[in-house]
C-alpha cells in the first residue's frame, strides 16, 4: 500500500540520506512530497519551500532529515500536517517534538527510513 511521505530536509544532492530515501520510497511506489530549503527536484517531484509552509493533505508519514536545532521553528507546521507517523532518522531525534506528536496521537518512531524500507517494516 502506498504511503504518502513528506521528506523533511529534502535535497537534490545524491550523497545525502534524504535523497536516498526519496529514491527508495519512489522505487517502492510511495508518493513522496519533498520539503526543504534547497531548490530543485527529486525523482520528478519539485522540492517545496518549507518557508512557505505548503498545505499537504492525507500525509501518512513524515520522515525527518533535519537536525533538532533546525526543527524548532517548524514544529507547529510539522504537527499541522497531521501525519499518521513521524520517523526521526538518526541525527534528527527530537524528544520534545516526539512528545508533542505523541500527545496528538501521532505514531513516533526513532528509526532509519532506509533500514525500514530494506527490511519491509515501512
Amino acid at each position: 500500500m502506498s504511503k504518502k511521505t513528506v521528506i523533511l530536509g529534502a535535497t537534490p544532492n545524491p550523497n545525502r540520506y534524504a535523497y536516498l530515501a526519496a529514491q527508495r520510497l519512489t522505487k517502492k511506489n510511495h508518493k513522496i512530497v519533498p520539503i526543504g530549503i534547497k531548490k530543485g527536484e527529486v525523482f520528478g517531484e519539485e522540492i517545496l519551500d518549507i518557508r512557505a509552509k505548503p498545505k499537504i493533505q492525507d500525509v501518512d508519514t513524515i520522515t525527518m532529515y533535519v537536525g533538532p536545532s533546525n526543527q524548532t521553528e517548524w514544529e507547529d507546521y510539522i504537527l499541522s500536517l497531521n501525519p499518521k507517523r513521524i520517523i526521526f532518522n538518526p541525527g534528527a531525534e527530537n524528544p520534545k517534538l516526539a512528545q508533542k506528536a505523541t500527545e496528538k496521537g501521532i505514531d513516533v518512531q526513532f528509526a532509519c527510513t532506509l533500514v525500514m524500507l530494506g527490511s519491509g517494516l515501512y
